[in-house]
């Protein structure tokens, strides 16, 4: 019994991981996602270029800090200048966006490059943030900050 336990255990183990395949125009899609940003992202061989709602970076994002962002997962793994980015986000603030864009890279490189991914997820780039702000309850001030309590 014990036997065919471990037989199972082994033939799951050595499955290989789905990758995705790339479409005809040699791109991997993947979407990322942060609070209430989506990121629909698509990664192609190239020179480094990424272009964020049919805009350079460097316009998209002012701020040095969210353009480090974007290139965090091209640092961790080394391949700067490998691929291009063409990504389109909706919703939220520039912050979540980017993190959404972070995400989605991350996840086309780990379907680009299934060898990748020890990397990625070590650095924690293929988590998904779920934090989102809470909700309002009535009968409070904010989400949870009750009304100044006052005796007379």
């Amino acid at each position: 019994m014990t036997g065919m336990i471990e037989i199972e255990t082994s033939a799951i183990a050595a499955q290989p991981r789905k990758t995705q395949s790339s479409d005809k125009y040699g791109r991997v899609y993947s979407t990322g996602k942060r609070k209430t940003s989506v990121a629909r992202v698509w990664l192609r061989l190239g020179s480094g270029k990424i272009i964020v709602n049919g805009k350079d970076q460097e316009q998209y994002f002012a701020r040095p800090c969210l353009r480090m962002l974007l290139a965090q997962p091209f640092v961790v793994s080394e391949r700067a200048t490998q691929y291009d980015i063409f990504c389109t986000v909706r919703g939220g603030g520039h912050s979540g966006q980017a993190g959404a864009i972070r995400h989605g890279i991350s996840k086309a490189l780990d379907a680009f490059e299934p060898e990748l991914h020890k990397i990625l997820k070590s650095n924690k780039l293929l988590t998904r943030d779920s934090r989102k702000v809470e909700r309002k309850k009535y009968g409070r001030r904010k989400a949870r900050r009750g009304f100044q309590f006052s005796k007379r």
